[in-house]
């Protein structure tokens, strides 16, 4: 269906997100005899059982899965699409992860800056600080930590767009004396001894088989009394099904695999870090990706102009899917933090409130 939605053979009337609640609300088992004949009856009529040829957008990454080279190429098929394209997706905050939203009618901006500042104030970060940001995106992470923390903070990417639309901003906004973003895997990074490291929606890129080495090498690169903030979609348990080969990851995300938060915490404590707090916001996410299908709605000439329709028609199909994943809890976004121990001891209050300071 989802094939069939992106070449044009299957139109949808209406709210893409409502009908994905429409149809998962329907369960066949539980009709009457007669509404299913009719239902069958109506699918053969329009060839919906007649299979469709995919279109030409499928990711096909070449080498060893995870390896340099292919994640490099998986990266690329996702992330170098469009800047102007993500601009008018993601709005001027360029930030492409879950945002947390402070009141349920705050603005989609509003939301991205309260997560950034989140992650700052779990890290602990202060003035003249050095932060890592795995997988920075367009450095907004990298951006927020310098402007508002004083923060030195260097970002990675494994895409040349991302790297090249993220230096030109730092620049344009002065913040070059204590911003960088390279284009570079997390695994060259020469620099060590960092006080905070923030992966945000890598994690996902990563790979099970990888995460003991992903873990060990942030681990490594802390200095001790340093904090890691993983920020990731999740399964909601490590037995859920994860299906391999879908949509998502034919069009999407090439070699995407989420694991449960159980399965993550572990792998980080077993690199060594103590675990110190864990939270899902599945909720924000949802609420996140409806931003995001409202903008694409806005620009959608301009989109399909951009990146062509079959391309818009993916995305569209990809954010409200998603959003109805995190709403019907298929999917989770979770907020891992672990410390790297001084010795014995965290560094960390004894109760600590990251809310911000009221004005």
């Amino acid at each position: 269906a989802g094939e069939g939605y992106v070449t044009g053979h299957l139109e949808v009337v209406g709210d893409l997100y409502k009908t994905f609640h429409m149809l998962g609300d329907i369960e066949l088992g539980k009709l009457d005899p007669k509404t299913t004949v009719e239902l069958v009856a109506l699918l053969a009529k329009h060839r919906f059982w007649w299979p469709v040829s995919p279109p030409p957008h499928e990711a096909r990454p070449k080498g060893w899965r995870h390896s340099k080279s292919r994640d490099a190429q998986a990266i690329s098929h996702h992330y170098d699409v469009s800047n102007r394209f993500y601009e008018w997706v993601l709005g001027p905050s360029m930030a492409y992860t879950c945002a947390v939203y402070p009141t349920d009618d705050a603005s989609l901006e509003t939301a991205q800056f309260t997560k950034h500042d989140l992650v700052a104030r779990k890290l602990g970060l202060t003035e003249g600080m050095r932060l890592l940001d795995v997988g920075c995106g367009w450095g907004g992470m990298v951006m927020h930590a310098a402007e508002h923390y004083g923060v030195k903070a260097l970002g990675v990417t494994l895409s040349r767009s991302q790297a090249e639309w993220a230096q030109k901003a730092i620049v344009e906004r002065g913040l070059q004396d204590l911003a960088e973003v390279r284009f570079m895997d997390y695994r060259d990074v020469p620099e060590s001894g960092f006080d905070a490291i923030s992966s945000i929606g890598l994690t996902e890129h990563i790979g099970a088989a990888n995460l003991p080495s992903y873990f060990t090498s942030l681990y490594e690169k802390l200095r001790p009394g340093g904090r890691l903030l993983n920020h990731c979609i999740t399964r909601p348990s490590d037995d859920f099904p994860f299906k391999a080969g879908g949509f998502i990851t034919r069009y999407i995300f090439p070699d995407g695999e989420l694991e449960g938060p159980g399965y993550l915490m572990s792998r980080m404590n077993d690199a060594g870090f103590e675990v110190r707090h864990s939270e899902n916001i599945r909720e924000h996410y949802a609420k996140t990706l409806g931003g995001w299908c409202d903008n694409l709605t806005e620009h959608w000439d301009e989109a399909v102009e951009e990146v062509g329709l079959p391309k818009a028609r993916i995305w569209r199909l990809y954010l409200a899917a998603c959003q109805w994943g995190f709403d019907i809890n298929n999917i989770q976004l979770h907020q891992i933090l672990g410390v790297k121990l001084d010795g014995t001891a965290s560094h960390m209050p004894l109760r600590p409130n990251w809310e911000p300071p009221q004005s």
